[in-house]
């Protein structure tokens, strides 16, 4: 009988149909159920918080899953973390398992040159402090001032000579040098000069800071002005002077504080808060939170604490002489200050805030002579001392020759022989 096509098909089918219970061993449905391999690529998870304005350090710490016992703990470890001082900004560096959600390492960078480990172990938190080291270059920076220093030192200097932040510094420490001889936002004109010998510090990790200035120039109206830096341990001189030898130190700071404008100046203004006219009786200078406060001369501490006469937190310092000095609406004090403590000019004892009769972070700093308040802003600000008689022939070798030129060259081979 011949074969029709139905018998083709019928016969194909067959032959499958044996085929696929022969390979019965391989179909899925027989096949143990496995879950996908899951492949770890890294044991830990690393991430970073950073601490908030009126943020503490548990709820920092919490946001890496640290609370409760586990947090008094760290807490305990931690003696060389000073909590109620951290200031808004500051970063925590965190650690922790790809299977845990609670972290068991914490790093907090204390300062350029300290860092701080506090790793959890079974038994609890333990604490490590490591020592950073920098290593010091001393090299030139040559500027023209245009619009303000920042602006000039922005243009004269790269990002990999130094960063942003330390240009900022850098600026400052100028301007710190020069307090009573050069203003800065007033006395500059298009076309100034400056020359700078300074110290930039670099840590093996490759971070660049500015570390301190050795000496400078500022040409200002062609006349220009001459800083250096000059100590001598025995005979307890330490500043920086001209090159006479006279001191660009004056018993007062010009300011207590890095700030970004004056708010409000000496004398009768309209309150912002009481909306009446009254006699402003200091300077307000406008600043971040936070902003460190330092006194602006020698001093012994007064009072310091809330005051309910719309100061807020304030410091009162006293001087020689009869004068006084008051620092208003701070957030927090230097750890320790108090009545009867002796502070020096420069020294830190307070920082930036908003307390008391305040529409917004900034230092009232006031200053008065035998209870009467004086412009803080004036120039006769007292002179200070000259280099001893005994130290002028090594002053000598730092003077420029001519007068109106300066050799850094050979003021880098002056200071180097020190």
């Amino acid at each position: 009988m011949a074969w029709r096509g139905s018998h083709y098909v019928v016969a194909g089918a067959l032959a499958a149909g044996g085929l696929a219970w022969a390979t019965r061993e391989a179909w899925p449905w027989r096949q143990p159920l496995t879950a996908r391999a899951i492949v770890v690529d890294r044991a830990y998870v690393a991430f970073a918080e950073t601490l908030g304005g009126r943020e503490t350090v548990s709820d920092v710490v919490a946001r890496a899953g640290i609370t409760g016992r586990n947090y008094a703990g760290l807490l305990a470890a931690a003696r060389a973390l000073p909590v109620r001082r951290l200031r808004p900004g500051l970063v925590f560096q965190f650690r922790r398992l790809q299977t845990d959600s609670i972290a068991d390492r914490v790093t907090v960078r204390l300062s350029p040159v300290r860092r701080l480990t506090l790793a959890r172990i079974d038994a609890g938190w333990t604490e490590a402090v490591e020592t950073i080291p920098w290593t010091i270059t001393r090299l030139r920076v040559t500027g023209v001032i245009e619009s303000s220093l920042y602006d000039a030192l922005d243009r004269a200097v790269a990002d990999t000579f130094l960063p942003p932040v330390e240009r900022r510094q850098l600026a400052w420490a100028i301007a710190d040098v020069y307090d009573w001889e050069v203003d800065f936002t007033r006395d500059i004109r298009p076309g100034d000069r400056f020359t700078v010998l300074l110290e930039r510090l670099e840590s093996s990790e490759g971070e660049r800071r500015f570390g301190r200035i050795l000496a400078g120039r500022v040409d200002v109206a062609r006349t220009p002005s001459y800083a250096f830096y000059f100590e001598d341990s025995a005979a307890a001189v330490t500043g920086f002077y001209d090159e006479r030898g006279r001191s660009l130190r004056r018993a007062f700071l010009r300011a207590p504080l890095q700030f970004r404008r004056v708010s409000s100046r000496f004398g009768a203004r309209y309150h912002p808060i009481l909306h009446s006219w009254r006699a402003h009786e200091g300077v307000d200078f406008s600043a971040a939170y936070g902003t460190p406060v330092r006194a602006t001369a020698d001093g012994v501490v007064t009072r310091v604490g809330r005051e309910d006469d719309g100061y807020g937190n304030l410091i009162e310092l006293r001087h020689a002489n009869g004068i006084r000095t008051r620092y208003g609406h701070l957030s927090a004090f230097a750890r320790g200050l108090q009545p009867g403590e002796r502070v020096d000019q420069g020294e830190t004892i307070g920082y930036v805030g908003s307390t008391g009769l305040s529409t917004g972070p900034h230092l009232h700093y006031e200053f008065l002579v035998n209870g009467r308040p004086t412009n803080p802003q004036r120039k006769d600000m007292g002179a200070g001392t000259p280099i001893p008689k005994a130290l002028e022939t090594a002053t000598r070798r730092l003077r420029p020759s001519p007068p109106r030129a300066i050799s850094f060259l050979h003021i880098r081979g002056a200071l180097s022989r020190r």
